[in-house]
């Protein structure tokens, strides 16, 4: 059922996403008076799973979920069908119009991606409001979980100043500028200090799967006992531990130092049981460890109550989440530029976390969420926008390039060099396709 779940997150998304790219070069086109053959969700090799036409325009549906198309009548296109192309341009044809009509058609798409993240993140704010930990409300700074991070100087209890000069104002916000970024600014003991991150630190990372990376400081909480440990039945869950053999203990990342001094021998530790302390008497095994699991994940409210930290929280008119929602998408189109920048960099190493179908996949949960799925999907547009952008034929970016170039020079291309330059782009992407989908199982099957 899980499954189940995921699964129809993950095809309802990129349908939603794909009929929306496809109409944004379909209603221009008729708006132009530029015939549409077919309209297609999924690719239809050799048979479609459903068709159906109305006017000059077959709807169809096919069974190769890699994406869709609109087959514009007078366009070298990924259908490669070049028959046409040999009789007399016909006023209906994409190749009869204006080149500023054409490129209209052609850059509708990406609009109505980047259109669509807006209008999502406007949504979202109008909807669910703002929740977040203010970066400057944490007064014992973050935990740096990955030996990356560590290694590069930064530490556990540093407060995240800013990265690459930008300040951070927003604990949910420090990941992804780290994994992005070049010089970190952390405050230490009262003093600012300057930390230069690798330049393959996304590389490295990459290669530390299930370090984590920065996480708040949270005190310990028991999650659950290890079945038939030596310390069973000692410990409830819920507990927090506050102090070990008289060392009082705030924060769970302080636990493991002081239980290293008591490597097997028994111990007293308070905890705190139903706002009451309680003393119980615990083993240490001979890795200075209490056989007991750590409970993580405590939502944003949970951490409120237990006087952990302030929770900001924002609720907006819808005249006030447009500016807000549309700050948000600037972020995210910026930041995926940014990871786009890293990828083509060899020396970042980032090109190996490139993903595929099953990336896109894993990033749904196993439950039904719609702020969940909304978010994902707004960040799946701006990313098939950015995509489509490049220039690269067989792409939008590659058709736009040449209606650019023509609208300059005043040349147009001729249909024999774009065909050429068609089969050049569709071996590109195949190429970067087969990469991606390539490191999935790669993945799957060697990173266990």
């Amino acid at each position: 059922m899980d499954i189940l779940i995921k699964l129809s997150q993950f095809i309802l998304s990129l349908s939603l996403l794909i009929i929306l790219h496809e109409l944004g070069h379909f209603i221009p086109a008729k708006i132009f008076k530029t015939r549409v053959e077919k309209f297609y969700l999924f690719f239809d090799i050799k048979f479609s799973l459903f068709k159906k036409k109305i006017g000059d325009t077959v709807y169809g549906i096919g069974w190769l979920p890699l994406g869709g198309y609109v087959k514009i009548a007078g366009m070298v296109d990924e259908s490669m069908d070049s028959e046409q192309l040999k009789s007399e341009p016909q006023p209906w044809e994409f190749r009869s119009k204006p080149a500023w009509q054409r490129l209209i058609i052609m850059v509708g798409g990406v609009t109505v991606n980047f259109i669509l993240a807006f209008v999502i993140y406007i949504g979202m704010v109008y909807a669910y409001g703002d929740l977040y930990i203010d970066n400057k409300d944490i007064e014992h700074g973050v935990v740096i979980q990955n030996p990356v991070l560590l290694e590069a100087g930064l530490k556990t209890g540093d407060n995240i100043i800013s990265v690459d000069g930008k300040e951070i104002d927003r604990f949910h916000n420090i990941n992804e500028a780290l994994l992005l970024g070049h010089n970190v600014v952390v405050e230490r003991d009262g003093v600012q200090k300057q930390i230069q991150l690798p330049v393959d630190l996304i590389d490295q990372v990459m290669q530390n799967k299930g370090a984590g990376f920065v996480s708040l400081r949270l005190p310990f909480i028991v999650g659950a006992v290890e079945p038939g440990s030596i310390n069973e039945g000692v410990f409830l869950e819920k507990d927090i531990i506050t102090q070990v053999n008289q060392t009082p203990i705030a924060f769970y990342d302080e636990v493991s130092s002081v239980l290293e001094q008591h490597k097997g021998s028994q111990v007293s530790i308070i905890v705190e049981r139903d706002s009451k302390p309680v003393e119980v008497l615990a083993n240490v095994d001979q890795d200075g460890k209490l056989n007991i699991y750590y409970m993580p994940g405590l939502t944003l409210d949970n951490l409120e109550k237990l006087g952990l930290y302030t929770i900001s929280k924002e609720k907006y008119g819808l005249l006030e989440a447009v500016p807000i929602g549309i700050e948000k998408g600037k972020e995210r189109i910026t930041s995926y530029f940014s990871q786009l920048k890293k990828i083509v960099q060899p020396e970042t190493g980032a090109y190996k976390g490139l993903g595929g179908f099953k990336t896109m996949y894993d990033i749904f949960p196993q439950y039904w969420s719609w702020e969940v799925f909304w978010n994902i999907t707004a960040m799946f547009s701006i990313m098939l926008g950015v995509m489509n952008l490049l220039p690269i034929p067989a792409l939008d970016g590659g058709h736009i390039m040449f209606l650019l170039y023509e609208m300059i020079t005043g040349r147009k291309p001729s249909d024999k060099f774009l065909e050429n330059a068609q089969i050049v782009g569709f071996f590109i992407l195949i190429g970067l396709m087969l990469y991606a989908n390539g490191n999935d199982i790669y993945r799957a099957i060697f990173s266990k």
